[in-house]
């Protein structure tokens, strides 16, 4: 039970694919080649050729078609076969393909049934678009670990306190944890009275200052985290300008690996190069270099085990996460119950 399916994962910052080029990300197991024509035009389809099944990615894409490297079938944009050097084009040279959508700087596929897939659905990310280029910071990890995992991480906060003394923590355990359920969304909230602001907040509280800081993560299926944050001198209400909203994005690759996008967007970006190289390397340390080596040890820890069978001790701190996981669960369940009941439909036809 890796994820959901009638769902928008993102496979990639939108820049990463350049007209022209090409890039091949597994989501949901599923390897799959995305490229723009040199007009822009997005295509996806699955990296694998349906006549000795060699990876298209291996051959050449020109005029939205690639050509398989192996004996040279010609597959367009739909993964419809349009060109066949040994014979006739049949009805089963045909490839999987994908409704990709380019929104808020990244690409969105859909990895269920293309009929039920909904533009509207997309997560509203207009944050990004409104940060302009200056005032937002863009990054992608692989991690080699489930995507709920790298999930929980976000939900608890509290683990700052230990791994990113350095740049966010020392403030979070203790501080006033609230969460609740939003309709289909999971909302935690975090608030910090009268403290000595992390280093990173300091350009928003600059010594000898104390600071309220106030954090908010809201989860919404499958693993999209809009993260947002205000640091003010003790006693300052928070306006609208003193907001970070920033994105965790979490798109499963395997039962046991992740693609993980963020984007960090602030005002205090804006204008200041010598914040944005600090905060650059801020995060990259953060998740880079102390987030991800403890999250892929904690999977190396469970191997192949359920979360739930290992029977985890659960901690207040734990509430968030827990109810997005349990949410998440029942979501996939529910889909496979749908599917298997189609399944039977249609074999009694």
């Amino acid at each position: 039970m890796i994820g959901l399916r009638d769902t928008w994962y993102q496979a990639a910052w939108a820049d990463e694919i350049a007209p022209g080029t090409s890039l091949v990300r597994t989501i949901l197991d599923i390897p799959i080649l995305f490229w723009r024509d040199d007009a822009g035009t997005l295509s996806a389809i699955l990296d694998r050729c349906p006549h000795r099944f060699a990876p298209l990615s291996a051959g050449k894409i020109a005029a939205n078609r690639v050509t398989c490297g192996y004996h040279a079938l010609v597959f367009d944009g739909t993964g419809a076969c349009v060109h066949n050097p040994h014979g006739p084009v049949t009805g089963a040279m045909k490839v999987q393909s994908f409704p990709v959508v380019e929104r808020h700087r990244a690409l969105w596929v859909w990895m269920g049934d293309a009929s039920r897939a909904d533009q509207t659905s997309i997560p509203d990310l207009g944050f990004i678009d409104m940060a302009g280029e200056e005032g937002a910071l863009f990054g992608y990890m692989p991690a080699g670990a489930n995507y709920r995992l790298l999930t929980d991480n976000i939900m608890d906060l509290t683990h700052a306190d230990s791994l990113h003394l350095s740049s966010i923590g020392g403030v979070m355990t203790g501080s006033k944890l609230t969460s609740r359920v939003d309709g289909d969304r999971i909302v935690a909230e975090w608030m910090v009275t009268d403290c000595e602001p992390p280093p990173a907040f300091k350009q928003m509280v600059p010594p000898p200052s104390r600071g309220d800081l106030w954090t908010e993560v809201t989860w919404q299926a499958p693993a999209v985290m809009i993260l947002a944050t205000a640091a003010t001198p003790t006693g300052t209400p928070r306006q609208p300008k003193d907001i970070s909203f920033n994105l965790h994005c979490m798109s499963p690759e395997t039962e046991n690996s992740s693609h993980y996008f963020y984007c960090n967007t602030s005002p205090a970006l804006i204008g200041n190069p010598g914040f944005r190289a600090y905060l650059a390397e801020a995060l990259d340390i953060a998740f880079n270099h102390e987030d991800k080596p403890m999250i892929e040890a904690q999977q190396q820890r469970m191997g192949q085990a359920d979360f739930w069978t290992l029977n985890p001790i659960l901690l207040p701190i734990d509430a968030a996460a827990v109810r997005v996981r349990r949410k998440l669960d029942a979501m996939i369940e529910d889909e496979q119950r749908q599917s298997a009941a189609q399944e039977m439909v249609e074999g009694m036809k």
